[in-house]
């Protein structure tokens, strides 16, 4: 993922609808599927098969190597970190650079709780996903009649979750090779364990096998002190740094929020919140190895910004604790995480729970 909102460069996907769905749907926006089912299909129908593309002459030799790296982090990520193995990633849609998805989500603006769309088998989902700028910003221009927080922003990649075969697209291959690796890890995540209406933790625990996957498969493919390595070391670094200084953030906001003060004196002390958070990232952004994260709130905060960055890096070291106690080992915390899916209620309370009854025993 690419950017969060209008400003923050960090790696954003979405869970694509399809088509499929709209056999299962009443009570949902049956106009946006049938949208997404479209885009979804120029896509699939507009890619070609990697072999072709890297025959052909279209592509400049670092994007031919780019695209190399596609069918080897496939591999890595099925044998050496447990990710269900899938047909997706084996064309490519090369008839646009443009990050594929605009996305749109809401919030009320004195709560710390996001608008959520239901949809048949993914659930309640956080945000919407369109593949032209018109719609999306229809929906923002809805949304903010309804006197919400809203932001709007643009998504790197995308998974339909195997209901189709997912093409890589473009602007990854445009990108930076670690990102590439990291998005791909990231999605095939996705299609190994989604559990429906948890999107919080569906994103945390992608963003944690992307991050960690990444420096593993350049490690193993490049060696320990290759750049391209260093970088992954330092983007994985930088996570740790953001999503401490956003859980710090949401701390005082949600101290804020639940304070018996009128709504009107709110907003006005969350003003003074957020122009404190602006000044206390550019102490923050001296610290980050790497860009990607450098625009943050470069457009503004309010709670639908802050509640789509935070569904990816806000529980970070959450991810990190668990990953630990399962010894470094991504494919045991997949496992750990599957189990933990066939039980009923929130996977991150419950197992937050657990580990501080753990700490507080040790």
């Amino acid at each position: 993922m690419n950017n969060l909102g209008r400003g923050l460069k960090a790696r954003k996907r979405i869970i694509g609808v399809t088509l499929a769905l709209i056999v299962f749907c009443s009570g949902c926006k049956l106009t946006y599927l049938f949208h997404a089912a479209a885009g979804q299909f120029r896509l699939i129908s507009g890619s070609i098969p990697l072999k072709e593309a890297l025959e052909g002459d279209s592509l400049a030799p670092l994007q031919k190597e780019r695209l190399l790296l596609v069918p080897l982090i496939k591999n890595f990520g099925e044998k050496e970190l447990g990710l269900k193995k899938t047909d997706n990633y084996q064309t490519v849609f090369l008839k646009s650079r443009q990050r594929p998805i605009y996305t749109v989500s809401a919030s009320p603006k004195d709560r710390l709780t996001r608008k959520t769309w239901w949809f048949p088998v993914v659930g309640d989902m956080p945000y919407l996903g369109f593949f032209d700028r018109e719609s999306a910003e229809a929906e923002e221009a809805d949304l903010l009649k309804g006197g919400l927080d809203v932001t709007m922003g643009m998504a790197d990649a995308y998974s339909t979750l195997g209901w189709f075969k997912d093409p890589v697209t473009l602007n990854l291959i445009d990108g930076s090779t670690v990102g590439l690796v990291e998005t791909i890890l990231h999605e095939m995540t996705h299609t190994t364990l989604y559990v429906k209406g948890q999107g919080e933790f569906n994103e945390g625990l992608a963003v944690l096998v992307g991050k960690v996957g990444a420096v593993l498969f350049l490690e193993r493919t490049y060696g320990p002190t290759n750049p391209l390595t260093i970088e992954a070391k330092e983007s994985l670094e930088d996570e740790g740094v953001f999503s401490s200084f956003l859980a710090s953030l949401f701390d005082r906001l949600e101290l804020l929020y639940s304070s018996p003060i009128g709504y009107q004196e709110k907003l006005a002390e969350r003003e003074k919140i957020f122009f404190e958070a602006t000044v206390e990232f550019r102490r923050v952004a001296g610290i980050l190895k790497t860009r990607r994260f450098i625009h943050f709130g470069s457009g503004g905060l309010n709670n639908a910004y802050l509640m789509s960055v935070g569904l990816y890096h806000r529980h970070f070291h959450f991810f990190e604790a668990v990953l630990r106690k399962k010894g470094g080992s991504i494919k045991r915390v997949l496992a750990f995480f599957q189990g933990q899916s066939e039980e009923e209620g929130d996977i991150l309370e419950r197992v937050e729970q657990e580990l501080h009854l753990q700490t507080e025993r040790g």
